[in-house]
């Protein structure tokens, strides 16, 4: 597109016929114009900063700071703009995420920005997976996360962050530490209780350990901390709308019908109690063949986009059944640390883009911020 316009030699960036001047019109002009999902209105209406300078590190060096992790998509950016004006482009990101609502812990001291619930109607759609895969996804895009696994019943997150074995500590003896697995911070019922020993509370029991698990943990400071709920619209997730003040949720189903059922009865509860949903991810949407590539929908189609039709809300992801995942979550390995470019990865890390950037659409709806835009000449 650029060809005729920008020399072949990445050496001669601000010679002519193009000044350094010319080529930041260009970046400039193609982050403004730059449409997505995730982007609607460009990516410099949102950017509290922009910088564009030249440095040893790269002929062009393209500094943001953005209000969502969106590093994944902004790399896309970067590497077409390098292909087209033939020169080594590279993209600094910073966040600054604001918080969707007022956030007060006890143990946090105010360190959480925003609480997004991970919710399914029922077992079995591989909500613990997604939630384990959306937080490192998360930090992949350079956020801080934490995650708190909320299922009292049968606590999974410890096994599949491989710290099945790990207990948590105190640094004040009042508070517990949450364990870290990546950089992920975590909590869970699991790190507390022996992982063959069944937690048999009645319900207001297990409502009081939620509480206390949430309340007296010393988060650090977290961008986003997510909950993975236990399935169903019971005493949890009562005490997690009544006592905790989540940001938003997001829907795990399958295409299957039966779980499109018990779906539906999560978007309903989460609207009663005035929870925004930012969307739907459908999970084992399809098998991929290993051999001839062919997609097999094994717990049928379009399941999720009619869910996410029907209530007008986003589907922010369609994840396939794939034995990889499976493998991962049982042996407590993270695809998405081990090997980051494969697709799954990149699945998981445009739902998670889209996840965050729904949910910072509802600040901008709720409070328009105001945009500063530094645009420096070096």
């Amino acid at each position: 597109m650029f060809g005729k316009f920008f020399s072949k030699n990445k050496k001669q960036v601000a010679s002519q016929p193009f000044s350094f001047s010319q080529y930041q019109d260009v970046i400039t002009e193609t982050l403004r114009h730059y449409r997505s999902e995730n982007f609607p209105d460009g990516v410099l209406c949102i950017a509290t900063e922009f910088d564009v300078t030249q440095s040893e590190e790269a002929d062009l060096v393209v500094k943001l700071t953005m209000p969502f992790p969106c590093q994944g998509e902004l790399e896309q950016i970067s590497h077409s703009l390098t292909v087209q004006l033939s020169c080594v482009i590279k993209f600094i990101i910073k966040l600054e995420v604001k918080a969707v609502r007022q956030i007060s812990l006890n143990g946090a001291k105010n360190n959480v920005k925003n609480i997004i619930a991970i919710s399914s109607g029922k077992g079995g759609v591989g909500k613990s997976t997604t939630t384990v895969n959306l937080a490192y996804a998360l930090i992949a895009e350079g956020a801080k996360v934490g995650i708190l696994d909320a299922d009292i019943y049968g606590p999974s997150i410890p096994r599949m962050l491989g710290l099945k074995n790990e207990k948590p500590s105190s640094s004040d003896g009042k508070l517990m530490d949450p364990v870290i697995a990546h950089g992920l911070s975590a909590i869970s019922i699991g790190f507390l209780v022996e992982e063959k020993e069944a937690t048999v509370w009645r319900g207001p029991m297990a409502s009081s350990a939620f509480n206390q698990l949430i309340q007296e943990t010393a988060w650090p400071k977290l961008d986003y901390l997510l909950i993975d709920m236990p399935p169903g619209t019971g005493d949890i997730q009562l005490t997690l709308a009544q006592k905790v003040p989540v940001s938003a949720a997001v829907i795990i189903t399958t295409p299957q019908d039966i779980a499109l059922v018990d779906a539906k009865k999560g978007v309903s509860m989460f609207t009663k109690v005035k929870v925004p949903v930012l969307g739907v991810i459908e999970n084992m949407s399809y098998h991929l063949c290993e051999n001839c590539g062919h997609q097999s929908h094994i717990f049928g189609e379009q399941g999720g986009i009619n869910l996410a039709n029907s209530h007008k809300t986003p589907l922010l992801g369609q994840l396939p059944l794939d034995i990889t995942i499976r493998e991962n979550a049982d042996k407590g390995v993270c695809e998405l640390i081990n090997d980051p470019n494969s697709n799954n990865s990149q699945r998981y890390r445009e739902a998670a883009r889209q996840m965050v950037a729904q949910l910072f659409n509802q600040i901008k709806a709720n409070n328009e911020p105001e945009i500063i835009k530094v645009i420096n000449v070096e």
